[in-house]
């Protein structure tokens, strides 16, 4: 067994990223304040070849020397828009056939692992504040409202995790691998 180079790995440039298809989902960060939250949304989307990121609210947006420490460079690849109010984007995602979908604990969430997304679907997945989560106006816009189940003691998941946690769940049930 040998660690692969980075030509073995025969990664895609930034050229060819932006050419290519892409998985059919997007994020949308509601008031995310940590900018290292940021930069790890932009790499993970890049890992998953997603179509575009939403910064919404106080989410701060490239170019940011702490976004683009966590991003290495994925700010170039992978599309953003910043919309200041997290519903207008959620609406505007509807409009284009996404199916919304937040990540929270509520009372009547589902638990990610048994939520089945259409193979043919468009999801936009919602990630909240690091103290206060997803809003509550921005959850009642959402079609599904999903949860990690934990069996620790702590009550969250950082945002960073959460988002790597569900693309690569998602990835695997729109098989896109």
């Amino acid at each position: 067994m040998k660690k692969l180079s980075m030509e073995e790995l025969e990664r895609l440039s930034v050229e060819e990223f932006k050419e290519t298809e892409k998985s059919p989902v997007c994020l949308v960060l509601d008031n995310v304040r940590s900018l290292n939250n940021v930069g790890s949304a932009f790499r993970t989307g890049d890992a998953f070849r997603i179509e575009k990121i939403y910064l919404c609210g106080i989410t701060g947006t490239p170019p940011h020397r702490d976004i683009q420490k966590t991003a290495l460079g994925a700010t170039e690849s992978v599309e953003w828009e910043y919309v200041e109010n997290t519903v207008d984007a959620i609406e505007k995602l509807k409009q284009e056939g996404y199916q919304i979908c937040g990540l929270e604990q509520v009372d009547k969430s589902i638990f990610l692992h048994e939520f089945q997304p259409e193979k043919m679907g468009k999801y936009a997945l919602v990630f909240g504040n690091e103290v206060f989560g997803v809003e509550e106006q921005v959850l009642k816009s959402c079609d599904y409202v999903l949860e990690i189940p934990q069996l620790g003691t702590k009550h969250s998941l950082n945002i960073a995790v959460s988002m790597g946690i569900t693309l690569w769940d998602f990835m695997v049930k729109l098989e896109q691998f």
